[in-house]
């Protein structure tokens, strides 16, 4: 890794990072010393899972929903405190770090957007939809940590943790709201046939929002990108 990634600088301005932040700096600093941060990026994995679990399960009973809410919080605790615990001990491993926490990233998302496929909530197609969105930004912001040495973390003031939080939401809509469930329409996309329903949407708009943050953010860094590196003069 490059000298610039090693010392990208953090770009966080999500709606809840000033409180989050708090909160992390606190449990962190309370943290046992047994806990180290591969036990928590661990447990973000372990997250990962059972809320991948949780909606497969509810295809048999929606309260399993519950369960898919417990692993969001699980993810986002481990996600969250492994860089917060380094930091507030001053041990970060930053090539290290960088590495094994977005490969970890990779991973949670595959089995978590895999997991609300496999839900009645949403088609597997655009679950996909949405994880290819979410990896296209992904790419971009390793782009811009490498060639700027910034690490965009949030857009439009939404971060992993605001769309963790939106996730409850829904879920808890789904499971105490009939209406949430069960309306679906059929609609015919590229000779498929669909049973389309309100999950099915905001997946689609979570997705469409996503590629619109990628590609605003694309044509910005055209310029800035050919302004510092212009075209050359062929020496005569």
């Amino acid at each position: 890794m490059s000298e610039e990634n090693k010392q990208a600088a953090r770009i966080q301005t999500s709606i809840l990072n000033k409180y989050e932040k708090k909160a992390l700096v606190w449990m962190a600093e309370r943290m046992p010393s047994w806990v180290n941060s591969d036990m928590l990026t661990f447990v973000g994995f372990l997250g990962a899972c059972v809320m991948a679990t949780g909606y497969a399960l509810s295809n048999v009973n929606l309260m399993w929903l519950w369960l898919s809410n417990l692993g969001l919080f699980i993810n986002w605790f481990g996600d969250s405190m492994d860089g917060s615990l380094a930091r507030v001990r001053g041990i970060q491993r930053k090539t290290y770090g960088f590495f094994i926490d977005h490969n970890v990233d990779v991973i949670n998302e595959t089995i978590m957007f895999i997991g609300v496929g496999a839900s009645p909530l949403v088609n597997m197609s655009f679950a996909m939809m949405a994880l290819v969105a979410y990896f296209m930004l992904s790419v971009y912001v390793y782009i811009d940590c490498h060639l700027k040495g910034e690490m965009r973390l949030t857009y439009g003031g939404l971060g992993p943790t605001e769309f963790r939080l939106l996730l409850v939401i829904v879920n808890t809509l789904f499971m105490y709201i009939p209406w949430f469930s069960e309306w679906k329409r059929p609609v015919t996309l590229f000779h498929n046939d669909f049973m389309v329903g309100i999950f099915d949407y905001i997946t689609v708009a979570a997705a469409l929002l996503l590629i619109f943050f990628y590609l605003i953010s694309f044509f910005r860094d055209i310029k800035y990108f050919a302004k510092i590196d212009p075209v050359k003069k062929k020496e005569e």
